[in-house]
């Protein structure tokens, strides 16, 4: 009978994950069945399989797009606001989980103040964020995308950090001051070695959120020589008309990278965030 059990059991774990991934691809095979239909086809038979399997839709996208320059553009702030939305943020906190205030309980204010942050929309930032790059002379510039990446990306890191950083062993950062180690030396040493799966977590989290952000981009580049990937869609609206096969098509160009670069370091995020967020 336990054996039974047992056996049920995991039928049923295997059936509830196989039914979840299904379901998971169901829309990205839907987007490919899409990807080689006519746009006459996708407003009248959504549904329906694809009378031929025409290629033309990726040629037009390949045509359309120019896919180095929005590349070249889009990784220029993935990689720039990443780098200091990082450091910024594991520096603040290891502050927050470190350091000792003179009034009790300053920490925790200081560590819920910058977790609101993940409450706020990021709609309701674009007005404010847009008169303030109008008022420093910034907007329409890569400097008045790459500020508002940061600052959006702090409440996610500090959350992350935070958490591991209390779960920190303090004996180990005990041992290394004895030995002569400078809060510097301590940091980079001591710390971030251990601490490499949240980072790499991180990192992944904040490239793949900027990599597709949409509304900032929208709004603050002015420029179509500065366009990022997440705007292609722009490239197949017209006045009176939408290339949705030709959207669908570029979609799915962009979106297979990612799939791959995700697949790849999976492992990582998996275990930086068990190790990181669980944790505190």
């Amino acid at each position: 009978m336990e054996r039974r059990k047992r056996t049920a059991k995991k039928a049923a774990f295997y059936f509830l994950v196989v039914s979840l991934l299904i379901l998971a691809l169901i829309p990205i095979l839907w987007s490919v069945l899409l990807s080689f239909k006519t746009n006459n086809e996708i407003v009248n038979s959504p549904l329906s399989l694809p009378e031929t399997l025409l290629f033309d839709n990726y040629q037009r996208a390949v045509e359309t797009i120019d896919f180095p320059q929005m590349y070249g553009n889009t990784l220029i702030l993935v990689a720039t606001a990443t780098f200091f939305s990082v450091a910024v943020t594991f520096m603040g906190s290891f502050a927050i989980a470190r350091l000792e205030y003179r009034r009790r309980g300053l920490s925790d204010w200081l560590y819920l103040y910058l977790l609101i942050g993940v409450a706020i929309p990021v709609y309701v930032l674009l007005f404010p964020i847009y008169r303030i790059d109008s008022l420093l002379g910034i907007l329409g510039t890569r400097l008045g995308l790459i500020l508002p990446y940061i600052a959006v990306n702090i409440s996610f890191n500090t959350l992350i950090f935070t958490g591991f950083l209390r779960g920190f062993p303090g004996e180990l950062e005990e041992a290394a001051i004895i030995d002569g180690c400078n809060l510097f030396e301590l940091c980079t040493r001591v710390v971030i070695p251990v601490m490499k799966p949240t980072f790499v977590t991180v990192v992944i989290f904040n490239a793949v959120y900027i990599f597709n952000e949409y509304p900032f981009a929208s709004t603050f580049i002015q420029d179509s020589r500065m366009n990022t990937v997440s705007l292609m869609t722009s490239m197949f609206r017209g006045q009176y008309s939408m290339d949705y096969s030709g959207i669908i098509a570029a979609s799915l160009m962009i979106m297979i990278p990612e799939l791959i670069f995700y697949v790849l370091l999976q492992k990582n995020i998996i275990k930086g965030m068990t190790e990181g967020a669980v944790k505190g």
